[in-house]
């Protein structure tokens, strides 16, 4: 497939898909503006020349908060892109504590591009966390996520130089933002 169709179709079936969703912070935005954000840091990373990548970050949760299939994943895209979205989806039939705690755990063990799908996700987060925090966390709840997201990237590190000083960037700014609060 053409990678601009592949890359447009990613966006589509990703907007589908997350319709009714939008991010936890007090504006609101939609869901998808996160997903942009996870490609787009993903695309500079790769200088453009990993498309599937970029597609599996446009799709990353779509297993994870969806009704989507892995096998609709590849059947529509293909198995490149349905592996790295399964690689970084959490078991959400497991408690949320220990999902948080099976993240730190195996980050060392991911593939390089679900590193950096992960460390792009993580920066998009944290800078989400910065600019618009959930109302309803207390700045140690807000804290803790960020030290919690620092943790998971420490097992991701080694892999791209420039998606870590992003990451590293977010979480600094989120710590300022938090201490002005």
């Amino acid at each position: 497939m053409d990678e601009v169709l592949l890359l447009t179709r990613a966006f589509a079936f990703a907007a589908e898909k997350h319709v009714h969703q939008r991010r936890k912070g007090a504006n609101a935005e939609p869901y998808v503006n996160h997903l942009a954000e996870v490609a787009h840091l993903l695309a500079v990373a790769v200088h453009g020349r990993d498309a599937n990548l970029v597609a599996a970050g446009l799709l990353h949760d779509v297993l994870e908060d969806t009704q989507t299939t892995r096998d609709e994943l590849a059947a529509t895209f293909n198995e490149d892109i349905a592996a790295l979205v399964s690689e970084v989806t959490d078991d959400k039939s497991l408690p949320k504590q220990e999902r948080k705690r099976q993240q730190v755990v195996h980050a060392p063990g991911k593939t390089d591009r679900a590193k950096m799908l992960k460390l792009a996700d993580k920066t998009s987060n944290l800078r989400d966390l910065a600019a618009s925090p959930p109302a309803d966390w207390s700045t140690e709840r807000r804290l803790d996520y960020v030290r919690w997201g620092r943790d998971v990237v420490a097992g991701l590190r080694g892999v791209h130089p420039w998606l870590e000083t992003q990451f590293d960037d977010a979480a600094a700014t989120a710590e300022r933002a938090l201490a002005g609060k």
